[in-house]
């Protein structure tokens, strides 16, 4: 039976060493592709707001101040009963020549949808270039516009930019948010790198009007409530329309959720829509995540009866290696640098989380949004 064990032991290995070296390599090696400082088409600037008052009065002045030649903020009330609408227009008031409002009603349809709203906004864009964020992110930098849109060309009408979340010093839950982010950046990137696009991040993300439109929008999966971000881009993107932006200029930051509760709610709700992926997509990203599981447990049964331990101890080192590997240089692109020393504890404590979450959601559906 251990020798059964052991050869599985050896082909997981080998299983994990592809997904890490030729697909999370095409982005952790990757040099940054610098965005063309000769794109000035206006842009328009998305941003959904539900009962976000607070948020955009903190954060709406950093899109302002972009510098950049040509853009709009379309600014968008997704029926918010706090001061939302109020705070947009007195920004409108301010800035007139700059904000555009969308001011959404309760729609007994579409009651509580995202989608909608968003939607209504695009519609309502008159740019179509367009980048989406959400009221609780700021941009990195002033270059935010610039070094997104800046990849648009002919042939690329989608861009996959990259969302960190604020660090909060002496906060292990911020530290593993941040690293489970990091994490699902590397893989999205790297996805995309090969030629198989499957989702972004709504707080930084950018398309063309044409690409929504010939995709009808969001009319496939209108009726689940997230997924506006990727389940648009895990139906419309492929390798010959979508590239990736992730100079550290083009980040955007936002506020990270503060207790555990709340954050395994946000990650239960992800894991469901990530099971109406195109069937490749699940498969790729589950068949990851069953192998590393595996890889673990095969690991430490084999050490516990010490069979073959030197094999299996050297096979788990460089398992490691690789890892922290990639996850070091993906780091350094992405600005998380003060993830790396922590990054294998990190790994091992998320893969306890994911299998929670995993088993959560087979018992029961996230009912919250």
């Amino acid at each position: 039976m251990f020798e059964y064990l052991f050869i599985a032991f050896i082909v997981i290995f080998c299983i994990q060493f592809i997904y890490n070296i030729f697909i999370f390599g095409a982005f952790s090696f990757a040099k940054k592709k610098e965005s063309n400082s000769n794109f000035q088409q206006p842009v328009s600037v998305i941003i959904c707001a539900k009962n976000e008052a607070e948020n955009l009065i903190k954060n709406i002045p950093f899109f302002l101040s972009q510098n950049y030649p040509n853009f709009e903020l379309v600014l968008i009330n997704d029926n918010s009963f706090d001061e939302t609408l109020d705070v947009i227009e007195q920004f409108k008031k301010d800035f007139p020549n700059k904000i555009k409002i969308v001011d959404v009603a309760e729609n007994e349809q579409f009651w509580g949808s995202k989608k909608y709203a968003l939607t209504l906004g695009i519609k309502a864009a008159s740019h179509q270039h367009l980048l989406f964020s959400d009221a609780d992110c700021k941009p990195k930098s002033n270059c935010w516009i610039s070094k997104m849109t800046g990849h648009f060309d002919t042939k690329h009408q989608i861009i996959l930019g990259y969302g960190a979340y604020k660090k909060i010093n002496k906060s292990f839950l911020n530290k593993l948010i941040r690293y489970e982010t990091l994490f699902t950046a590397i893989q999205y990137f790297s996805y995309a790198k090969i030629g198989i696009p499957y989702m972004g991040v709504g707080r930084n993300l950018a398309y063309t009007k044409t690409e929504f439109f010939a995709a009808k929008g969001f009319s496939k999966h209108m009726k689940i409530k997230s997924g506006d971000d990727d389940l648009f881009i895990n139906e419309v993107a492929n390798k010959n329309n979508t590239t990736v932006c992730f100079s550290k200029n083009s980040h955007t930051v936002s506020s990270p959720k503060t207790n555990f509760k709340a954050w395994i709610l946000q990650k239960r709700r992800h894991i469901s829509t990530a099971m109406h992926y195109k069937p490749i997509h699940q498969f790729l990203l589950g068949f990851y995540f069953i192998s590393k599981i595996t890889f673990w447990i095969l690991g430490i049964v084999l050490l516990s009866f010490q069979f073959q331990w030197e094999i299996v101890l050297l096979l788990l080192f460089l398992k490691l290696t690789i890892l922290y590997t990639v996850i070091w240089t993906s780091a350094k692109k992405l600005d998380e640098k003060d993830l790396i020393l922590v990054a294998p504890f990190l790994e091992l404590f998320l893969i306890f989380i994911q299998m929670f979450i995993f088993i959560k959601n087979l018992i029961s559906k996230p009912s919250h949004w």
